[in-house]
Order: structure tokens, then C-alpha cells, then sequence
């Protein structure tokens, strides 16, 4: 798969003992870390979606701890090689994937399946309550050529 500019995917690794498993989600040696801001976790219910938003000054990084989600991104940058390419991802213990999402790529998620989707973001900076940098449109925005409905192959 082409991936969005900027965009960044890595097949993580589970690291299994007989007391359970452990994985590394994002590490300060890997190409895909910029720097630290915080560390959060951020749910989805089965039959919904939390879509779309992008972040003006910060890069999120994307892991599926919980369940499975569907995530998708949208270029939409004017000056972008990659400007309105749809990136799609089924992450979760199932594959367990890293996405870094560059500043200014919108994003969402849903779970797949009936558990709840269970996303861990390692965002470069903290959440601002007083002036988030939080920009939405409505998960079914007609600007974005992107449909969140199950596709049956």
C-alpha cells in the first residue's frame, strides 16, 4: 500500500512468556518518534465511528491495544504529493500495528467486530484544555471520499 506522506506504519512485535506477553509501542530509537507529549488511551464502542479531526501542531501516533479498530486517514494538505489519498488500517493484538498521523492528516476510528476498540496515542504534545488542537468535520463529511460502512469482497 502507498501510505499518505508523512504517514508511517510498523508491524509491532509481541513478546510472549509464560506469564503473558509484552510490546513495545513506540520507542525513542525508532523513525517514527519526533518527541514526547503524553500518553492516552481512547475508546470505541461497536457502531460508531469517532471521525474526522486533524491537529494543526501535533503528530499522533496510533496503536490498537483492545479488540480490532478500522483507522483511516485523509490528505488533505493543498502542498502534499499524496494530497486526497484515503490510507485504511485494521489494527489491533490481531495485528498489531504503530501509524504515525502527521500534523494536518484527518483521522478516525471504529472498532470492528462487537468488542469495543481500544487505541493507545502517543501524541507530541499535550492536550491543551483551554485552546485544544482539536479541527472536526462529521464522520460522513462529503469532502472526504471515504465511507465508513463495513465492504463486503
Amino acid at each position: 500500500m502507498e501510505y499518505i506522506s508523512g504517514v508511517k506504519v510498523r508491524r509491532l512485535r509481541l513478546i510472549p512468556d509464560d506469564r503473558g506477553w509484552l510490546m513495545e509501542i513506540l520507542r525513542s530509537d525508532w523513525e517514527e518518534y519526533e518527541t514526547f507529549g503524553q500518553v492516552y488511551v481512547t475508546t470505541c464502542y461497536p457502531g460508531v465511528v469517532k471521525a474526522w479531526h486533524y491537529h494543526k501542531s501535533q503528530t499522533d501516533h496510533f496503536t490498537c491495544v483492545g479488540g480490532m479498530a478500522k483507522v483511516a486517514l485523509y490528505d488533505p494538505r493543498e502542498d502534499s504529493p499524496t494530497k486526497g489519498m484515503v490510507n485504511e488500517f485494521c489494527i489491533g493484538p490481531l495485528n498489531p500495528t504503530l501509524i504515525k498521523i502527521p500534523r494536518l492528516v484527518y483521522h478516525g476510528f471504529a472498532a470492528i467486530g462487537n468488542d469495543t476498540a481500544v487505541i493507545v496515542n502517543t501524541p507530541t504534545a499535550v492536550y491543551n484544555y483551554e485552546s485544544p488542537d482539536e479541527h472536526r468535520v462529521p464522520y460522513d463529511d462529503p469532502s472526504i471520499p471515504y465511507s465508513w460502512q463495513v465492504k463486503m469482497r
